[in-house]
């Protein structure tokens, strides 16, 4: 089976250069290998997404030269494989809704931190703090039915009890070296979100069940979502998915030495183009010339 590659860009923004150098790396890693690549519209973030910007997205890649199998598969549009997914999870008793809004996370994790550094993800941000998953069943439906927002956590600890040995194969290199076999630990992220009220999936869920039911063998991505893969390896024994090899590449950074984001105007693709730069010049700018 000839190997397959993917893009998955998100619609709430125009792509900029970061964007363009892991578009041409899985295209560029597809034809030397005589694989596939296949195009997928993460969309599920509605208060964001915007049909321009996919459209967007279509116009940037095609005037890079790249070329994607189709249909393109849009998040929006497959809800219910995501929704399976979690109710095989939550089957397992590893699924529990936490009703605490962002300000009041904040705020215990203030108060915990009163005592003392609280433990921080691998992105930086503050471990779940909540006592949510030690409510009574009957409570937890008493607030649902209520109305209450809530978020669907998945309950780290039982979850890791559940699988040992945990690794996945680095075929780049993290900021640390990290390559070859490398041991996964999703403990370091906490109770991660799965999913919400408003929004039957989370990042973490539906790329996994996307790569599976794609088929994707290798995935092509930025060194900032190397340690998610923790998260991501944990899901897919969980669930019994496949295991793909993962390469994970250096981001393109600003002058200052910044990750770029959509809003970084002067790499915006569609800014370079107007400005005369060409598909060639991006390859150049992205040191694939």
């Amino acid at each position: 089976m000839p190997p397959v590659f993917r893009f998955a860009p998100s619609p709430n923004g125009l792509l900029h250069l970061g964007h363009a150098y892991s578009a041409l790396l899985n295209f560029d890693r597809a034809r030397e290998t005589g694989g596939r690549l296949l195009l997928r519209i993460e969309d599920i973030d509605t208060t964001r997404c915007r049909p321009a910007y996919e459209t967007a997205i279509y116009e940037d890649l095609a005037w890079l030269g790249i070329a994607w199998e189709t249909p393109v598969r849009r998040q929006s549009e497959h809800l219910a494989d995501y929704r399976a997914a979690l109710d095989r999870l939550s089957a397992l008793g590893l699924v529990y809704p936490a009703f605490e809004s962002r300000a009041e996370i904040a705020r215990l994790v203030a108060v915990r931190e009163a005592n003392g550094p609280w433990p921080r993800d691998p992105d930086g941000a503050p471990l779940y703090p909540g006592e949510a998953k030690l409510l009574p069943a009957p409570e937890r439906d008493r607030l649902v039915a209520s109305g209450r927002p809530y978020a669907l956590r998945l309950d780290m600890i039982a979850a890791c009890r559940h699988v040992t040995g945990l690794t996945w194969s680095e075929l780049g290199e993290g900021p640390d070296g990290e390559r070859g076999i490398v041991t996964a630990r999703p403990e370091a992220w906490g109770d991660v979100i799965l999913a919400r009220k408003e929004t039957p999936t989370s990042y973490h869920l539906s790329v996994v069940v996307d790569d599976a039911l794609q088929g994707v063998s290798e995935i092509v991505r930025g060194q900032d979502l190397l340690y998610a893969t923790a998260v991501h390896r944990l899901l897919q024994v969980l669930l019994g998915l496949p295991e793909p090899a993962y390469r994970h590449h250096p981001l393109i950074r600003d002058e200052a030495g910044r990750k770029l984001s959509k809003s970084s105007q002067s790499t915006g693709l569609r800014a370079l183009r107007a400005a005369g730069i060409t598909p060639a010049g991006v390859r150049q700018l992205v040191g694939l010339g």
